[in-house]
């Protein structure tokens, strides 16, 4: 094997799930994560389909994952006086199965700690390739050497950024923010509470409020530039959304006024990033939204776990030749990604005009979903190739 030692910048999704594939093909896997520790609760993702269906099962977790699964939320979308104007089915929001991405993180954990290095409470501040590998130094750590390096570190990829370029020549605005505020109403669900539940929505032209859903108690959306504020500030993000929503009608008033008090908030552009000629720079190559994020398209998380699965493939069967296995993956990963490139739930779920959240209600309520589950569905299949198999008979021989 001409490569053998890898970092991981990221502890996700995208990440454990290529430490999963790398160690099981005898690579040597180092994941580095910024945070102190795992991550609980936070937003729900979903899988969907047979291709992700195939791919936990062979990953052993499908199971667990069932296990832990949210329930179904549906989406009522409702007038100031809170009478119903249209209905978004949770069947097509939360996939086949729905979870928090804390407890989906932690299942890979678990499967992954004990076959690779984890470094919790630090991160990658200078990447330098050499002829042999990577030079990597750490914000804490001492710096080490690696044969390949990986950024499986989202949207704002620190990998991507020293690698790559600045994010501003690879990220794409949107026009759309987003907030989500309080812990799913999922991730305290007990067994005796029904599986289906209902999240109200409520618009105005411009600015859309979701309260109960699934990705946390509150969900804010708005039309906005580009705004500067630091990604640290919570403060100025709070009065930033308590700006924005100032005045406007319905359970709005007692919603900001309840945001206040959760701990959980986060607030960040709709963004993607523009499709990249290559997801490889030398020995270095993104994975997950750090290659193909599209906020809340619905495809991220399964685009993760398939591009970890396919990198890792592609690694081992090019006895970690990475000039070749890069090359495969790029060409994989680009026809899978293309249909999501389109999806853009900001204009959908937040129109700017009255005249837009008219359209939307009304085709919602015509055969819009049915549209909507067959683009899904276009979106979620892909032939892979069996790795492991393919693998298992070329260490055979």
């Amino acid at each position: 094997m001409r490569s053998k030692t890898v970092l991981i910048s990221g502890a996700s999704i995208a990440g454990p799930a290529l430490a999963y594939w790398l160690t099981r093909y005898g690579f040597a896997v180092t994941v580095v994560e910024r945070a102190p520790h795992l991550r609980p609760g936070g937003q729900a993702v979903d899988f969907k389909g047979e291709t992700h269906r195939n791919l936990l099962q062979r990953m052993g977790i499908l199971e667990e994952v069932y296990a832990h699964r949210t329930g179904t939320t549906d989406t009522v979308f409702v007038d100031d006086n809170g009478e119903q104007l249209a209905f978004m089915s949770g069947d097509f929001t939360g996939g086949d199965v729905e979870i928090l991405r804390g407890d989906l993180a932690r299942i890979m954990y678990e499967k992954t700690y004990q076959s690779c290095e984890y470094v919790f409470g630090d991160s990658i501040s200078a990447l330098t390739e050499t002829d042999s590998g990577v030079w990597v130094e750490f914000e804490k750590g001492a710096p080490r050497s690696f044969d390949l390096v990986l950024g499986a570190d989202g949207i704002h990829s620190r990998v991507r950024r020293l690698a790559f370029g600045p994010e501003k020549d690879f990220v794409q605005h949107k026009g759309h923010y987003y907030c989500v505020a309080g812990a799913s109403p999922w991730a305290t669900r007990t067994e005796a509470e029904p599986e289906r539940a209902t999240a109200f929505g409520y618009n105005a032209p411009g600015r859309l409020v979701i309260t109960g859903g699934p990705k946390a108690q509150q969900l804010y959306m708005f039309v906005a530039p580009e705004l500067d504020y630091a990604r640290d500030d919570v403060a100025a993000q709070r009065r930033i959304v308590r700006e924005t929503f100032a005045g406007m009608g319905w359970q709005v008033p007692r919603m900001l006024s309840e945001m206040e008090e959760f701990d959980d908030f986060y607030l960040d552009a709709i963004a993607m990033v523009r499709p990249m000629k290559s997801y490889a720079n030398g020995r270095i190559a993104l994975v997950g939204d750090a290659g193909y994020g599209n906020t809340l398209a619905g495809f991220g998380t399964g685009a993760a776990v398939v591009g970890a699965y396919v990198l890792a493939g592609e690694l081992a069967m090019a006895d970690g030749d990475h000039t070749v296995a890069y090359a495969r993956y790029n060409e994989i990963m680009r026809k899978y990604t293309k249909l999501a490139d389109s999806a853009d739930a900001g204009r959908f779920l937040c129109p700017k005009t009255a005249r837009g959240i008219r359209f939307r209600n009304w085709f919602l309520g015509s055969k819009g979903m049915a549209m909507m589950e067959k683009m899904s569905e276009n979106a979620k299949t892909v032939d892979l190739k069996d790795y492991p198999a393919l693998v298992g008979a070329a260490d055979a021989h």
